[in-house]
């Protein structure tokens, strides 16, 4: 019997981080879509490490990761990181899951090709991989993993049909699609200043 996939999570997310007064935080009610058991469940601004200021024309941040529970659609605050209580981390381009050297639960991933649609079980010859610092499940990097990233504009870009396939701290199974970087949902333009890339 092929196991199913109990949750599908649509991640129209922005991973690049918001100014630090604009800082989205677990309890902010506006941070998630509707959730609806068992349907696609869209998340928006996901705070993935607050940008504190610009050096040499580059965004930097706190180093800090956000965590998420897939399970219940909820943030984890960072101070009960060191539990299963979360399925992902996110900081930057940086998803981290919940097993391996991140953390405590049983957490898996790897990144599947083809339509979010078409997955509804997990593929016989599935593989899930586990964090092993410095390399990570979901693998990071231009081309490598999901996203694609172009240095002459600065602009990084999920790579269409890239399925991150979670298995989640408690060992049940999600997907999960990125479908934009950047705050807000729209993708800047190329002329746009790094700080506002970063911030709006």
């Amino acid at each position: 019997m092929k196991n199913k996939i109990f949750s599908i999570l649509a991640l129209a997310v922005l991973f690049t981080a918001c100014k630090k007064d604009k800082t989205i935080t677990p309890a902010d009610p506006n941070a998630f879509g509707v959730t609806v058991n068992g349907k696609i469940v869209s998340v928006k601004n996901l705070p993935a490490d607050t940008i504190v200021g610009l050096v040499s024309g580059q965004p930097v941040g706190v180093g800090k990761y956000a965590f998420f529970n897939l399970r219940s659609n909820t943030w984890v605050s960072n101070s009960d990181s060191a539990s299963a209580n979360w399925d992902l981390a996110f900081s930057g381009s940086t998803i981290r899951i919940n097993g391996g050297t991140s953390g405590t639960g049983a957490g898996g991933a790897f990144v599947w090709i083809g339509a979010f649609v078409n997955l509804a079980t997990l593929p016989a010859d599935s593989v899930f991989k586990i964090d092993n610092y410095p390399s990570y499940a979901i693998t990071k990097g231009s081309g490598k993993g999901w996203y694609s990233y172009d240095g002459a504009t600065n602009l990084l870009t999920p790579i269409p049909g890239r399925v991150l396939v979670i298995k989640t701290a408690d060992g049940k199974y999600a997907k999960v699609e990125i479908l934009n970087y950047y705050r807000g949902g729209a993708t800047p333009s190329a002329s746009a200043t790094d700080e506002i890339k970063t911030t709006e």
